[in-house]
């Protein structure tokens, strides 16, 4: 997995002037937060928080320096101002290194479901799957290969691939990825028997 590191500084001030402004100092309050209920203070910088917002997703895992240690954080939440829709306060959730987490993790489905070229449509219910794993064992993406997809056929949870570091959370029988037919396509289909079983009734 990639890391993403960011430089945090810890911060004093509460007071809604003093934040208002270290904002006007292009930094953002925040506040990092563990299980055990130990919080800190702190703040970053938005310019470069904004370089790699978007990257950080529910599983990414942010490496914060304050005063040269290394914090392992997930993003857990971004407060906006509803005016101006700037970020003004980010919540950081630290990890321990060796303990396991539960995080959703996105999909990437990759190849071409040959299934397309026979006039069935693609689709994927699920975007994201929930994992457990270390902190640093947690993938960016879990790719989904679909080369193999048919009409009519769907891939489960219980078919995606992964390591023996991660175990999928997720019901193994969630449908992720599926080939059908239009819906309109399905229902003349369906007729076509039921017609030409009436014309043969007239007939007798």
């Amino acid at each position: 997995m990639e890391q993403i590191t960011l430089q945090a500084s810890k911060r004093n001030v509460s007071t809604k002037g003093a934040l208002n402004t270290m904002r006007r100092e292009g930094k953002v309050p925040a506040i990092m937060y563990n299980q055990h209920g130990k919080s800190e203070s702190i703040s970053v910088n938005l310019r470069e928080f904004s370089k790699i917002s978007r990257e950080i997703s529910e599983s990414s895992i942010v490496t914060l320096l304050i005063d040269g240690k290394e914090h392992s954080c997930f993003v857990k939440d971004r407060q906006l101002d509803l005016l101006t829709g700037n970020l003004i306060h980010i919540d950081f959730f630290e990890v321990e290194k060796n303990a396991l987490v539960h995080v959703r993790v996105p999909l990437h489905f990759v190849g071409t479901a040959p299934g397309i070229k026979l006039g069935g449509i693609f689709e994927s219910p699920m975007h994201e799957v929930e994992v457990s794993a270390l902190p640093g064992d947690i993938p960016q993406h879990i790719e989904v290969d679909v080369s193999n997809l048919n009409v009519n056929e769907s891939i489960h949870v219980r078919d995606i691939k992964v390591n023996n570091k991660i175990k999928l959370l997720s019901a193994p029988d969630m449908v992720v990825a599926t080939v059908k037919y239009a819906k309109h396509e399905t229902t003349a289909a369906e007729a076509a028997p039921a017609a030409e079983s009436a014309s043969t009734e007239e007939k007798k």
